[in-house]
């Protein structure tokens, strides 16, 4: 009879932006079942409630812990609103989020000779300003309550090799790169890692948008065959998130099917 292995993050307490669909979605659940409890942050309120259901809870009021999790609504891009998010968070839980995953991002997908400042902007506010935002306010609570932590930030491979037609998303992604890289080297001596992960092309709402024949043609280019699947990045999430992954900072982890190996 096979042994049933501890949960890595029972006492955890996981904040996930994005947290309504796609990765986000599939991070919650996967930390969730690791033991962790989970604040669900999207920026469509009734998303993240629907996540927290998913959890167990019954998720039905804003910052109402439904079970051990609780779903709040929160646009991660705008000044100040990261912070009071920690806020209500810690409020809600009486401890700040020792996990933190920032899931949430968006495309304006445009060639560069006709792509618009606004959808730049947009892009950028969301992807890259919105991540610092998270990180530091989520960095500034743990040290100040002389807490340990996992940063873990969604970037993509585009970060690292561009794609035609998203000047602004790979310019987003690459930022986060840099970004984790440098609070990992900031932050290390407060015991808190930082970690990205690049996915490849996921099946989720934002690849769904992408044309077929694009994507057979992407799905060819894959070694091992195939699209991925939310919970393969969720997995590395978990990883990251436990002391599994605990003398590991400022990595960068290609989950992408071998694509541009």
């Amino acid at each position: 009879m096979a042994t049933q292995l501890p949960l890595r993050l029972r006492s955890a307490l996981a904040l996930v932006t994005g947290a309504g669909s796609g990765i986000g979605r599939a991070v919650s659940l996967r930390l969730a079942r690791e033991g962790a409890a989970v604040a669900a942050c999207d920026l469509d309120g009734a998303a993240a409630q629907e996540t927290v259901r998913l959890l167990g809870g019954p998720g039905s009021k804003e910052g109402a812990p439904g079970g051990n999790h609780a779903a709040f609504q929160a646009d991660v891009s705008e000044a100040g609103t990261p912070r009071r998010l920690l806020k209500q968070v810690q409020a809600c839980f009486s401890r700040p989020p020792s996990v933190v995953v920032s899931c949430a991002g968006i495309t304006r997908d445009e060639f560069l000779l006709h792509m618009t400042e606004d959808d730049w902007d947009k892009v950028i506010a969301v992807n890259l300003k919105g991540i610092f935002l998270v990180t530091q306010a989520a960095a500034q609570a743990l040290v100040s309550s002389g807490c340990h932590g996992s940063i873990i930030n969604i970037s993509s491979i585009v970060g690292k090799v561009g794609n035609m037609g998203q000047t602004n998303y790979a310019a987003s992604k690459a930022g986060v790169i840099g970004l984790t890289q440098t609070a990992a080297r900031e932050l290390a001596r407060h015991g808190i890692r930082c970690n990205s992960i690049l996915p490849g092309f996921i099946a989720t709402p934002m690849t769904q948008k992408v044309p077929q024949k694009v994507l057979d043609k992407v799905t060819r280019m894959i070694p091992m065959g195939h699209l991925g699947d939310p919970q393969d990045v969720a997995d590395v999430v978990t990883f990251l998130a436990s002391e599994d992954s605990g003398y590991i900072t400022g990595a960068s982890v290609e989950v992408t099917g071998g694509l541009f190996m």
